[in-house]
């Protein structure tokens, strides 16, 4: 399945989103991916395709990245749930990080744009997060949303453990966008175990601008937070 969305022509950068799912549902017990259960009778990862095709961001593309075994599965469930929203479906690697260089490959005809990296388990993202790190990596070529620790937070060493100024210290969440070119320059070099996301697959090419991101931008990862997802969008 792929197709373009519909952009009005300005003299902005084009931009792109690549969504990742690539998880088991180890962790939530419930025998599929967590991207194909069922969010207020939808499943999750159609609720986060849904925020990124909203017409006010003008994306050019969506390219959606699934391990191999799980194609035919989101093929079906765009059947049943009649998903017509336009968008580029590829098969991932082993890894988050050869996830989404597989899909900068599928947006190897655009040489130049802005390319939002978003995990397609982040269903509650919001249009304004969304274009906050688009107008971001515009000005200074890569952005991440991130957002204050509410908890206190600790470090651990070999004499015991020390408190950190939560002050200082953001978590880090997604979309995290970039100047396409730097992306792809950045994802030339070796993949190593410190890249936990793409921010610090940039870091050594860019300095990463923090906007603000959102609470309810959460991960779902456990059967509570799926929980929490549910009741935040019944009361919007």
């Amino acid at each position: 399945m792929s197709s373009s969305l519909p952009h009005s022509i300005t003299s902005s950068p084009p931009r792109f989103a690549i969504l990742v799912a690539g998880g088991s549902g180890t962790r939530m017990g419930a025998g599929q991916p967590k991207q194909f259960l069922l969010l207020r009778g939808e499943p999750v990862l159609l609720h986060t395709l849904r925020r990124f095709a909203d017409p006010a961001l003008q994306l050019a593309e969506i390219v959606l990245v699934l391990p191999a075994d799980q194609l035919e599965t989101w093929q079906y469930l765009c059947r049943a749930y009649a998903i017509d929203i336009p968008h580029t479906l590829v098969t991932g690697g082993a890894t988050r990080w050869a996830s989404v260089k597989a899909g900068l490959q599928a947006l190897q005809p655009h040489p130049q744009g802005l390319v939002a990296v978003h995990d397609g388990v982040r269903p509650l993202v919001s249009p304004a997060v969304i274009e906050r790190t688009y107008a971001a990596a515009a000005t200074h070529a890569a952005a991440a949303a991130a957002v204050l620790p509410k908890d206190s937070v600790r470090t651990l060493s070999q004499h015991g453990s020390s408190s950190l100024n939560r002050q200082r210290l953001r978590l880090m969440q997604t979309p995290q966008t970039f100047e396409i070119d730097l992306l792809r320059r950045a994802y030339t070099m070796p993949e190593l175990p410190t890249f936990t996301d793409d921010a610090t697959v940039v870091d050594d090419l860019c300095r990463v601008q923090l906007v603000e991101g959102d609470y309810r931008n959460l991960k779902i990862t456990t059967p509570e937070d799926l929980l929490l997802a549910e009741a935040l969008l019944v009361n919007g």
